[in-house]
């Protein structure tokens, strides 16, 4: 689970997203990324995993990250800024989906990777696991390039309204030892519902001392 966090840090992650949030960019290439001259954070995840309706929960903004019932939609890094230059947010390509094409899958990897590599921003990467499946291999695999780029992650657990109490437990179990055999996943596991608002103001407490830490 997340660590607990004050009454004037939540209230200070609720200030942060209640900020205006726009929508900037989409980056198909690296040369084509803005300079890494603001706090960012990343959200990564499989495929249908929830990130556009993380994001979209998280700043209140619906529609704002493009959510569609047809998986990998997202292919470039789109990126949206909070508060005026306070916060960046990337939203990254989704992976492990079956039927992308391979030389299209390849084409991600590579953004990702050229995105991921000395990133000076970067100050956290959110992976997100759907509750009902848990870390699957191509999540293992995120987790093994992230390692790789000594870029800082933490897990969020998304969906959870979808399974019940028990399997919550087993879930939150087995990636708690997951996160403890990488190298640069903190320990720490959001635990998240977009339709119920469950775990939302956590989160939003975590990234905001994560905008503090850069100014």
């Amino acid at each position: 689970m997340s660590e607990a966090f004050t009454a004037e840090v939540l209230e200070a992650g609720r200030l942060l997203f209640a900020k205006p949030t726009r929508f900037i960019m989409g980056v198909a290439a690296l040369e084509q990324l803005p300079p890494g001259d603001m706090a960012e954070i990343a959200f990564a995840g499989r495929s249908n995993a929830g990130k556009s309706s993380l994001i979209n929960a998280l700043t209140g903004v619906n529609g704002l990250a493009r959510a569609s019932n047809t998986p990998g939609r997202t292919r470039e890094l789109n990126m949206f800024d909070v508060d005026e230059g306070r916060l960046r947010i990337v939203d990254m390509p989704g992976y492990g989906y079956a039927k992308a094409a391979r030389k299209e899958a390849r084409s991600w990897q590579r953004l990702m990777k050229d995105y991921l590599r000395g990133r000076i921003g970067l100050k956290r990467v959110f992976v997100l696991i759907d509750a009902r499946h848990g870390a699957l291999t191509a999540d293992k695999e995120m987790f093994g390039l992230l390692d790789s780029s000594a870029v800082s992650y933490q897990l969020v657990l998304t969906k959870i309204d979808k399974i019940n109490a028990a399997e919550l437990a087993e879930t939150l179990g087995a990636l708690a030892e997951t996160a403890k055999k990488r190298a640069a996943a903190l320990p720490a596991i959001h635990v998240t519902s977009s339709v119920k608002g469950t775990g939302l103001a956590e989160l939003r407490a975590e990234i905001v001392g994560l905008a503090a830490d850069a100014s």
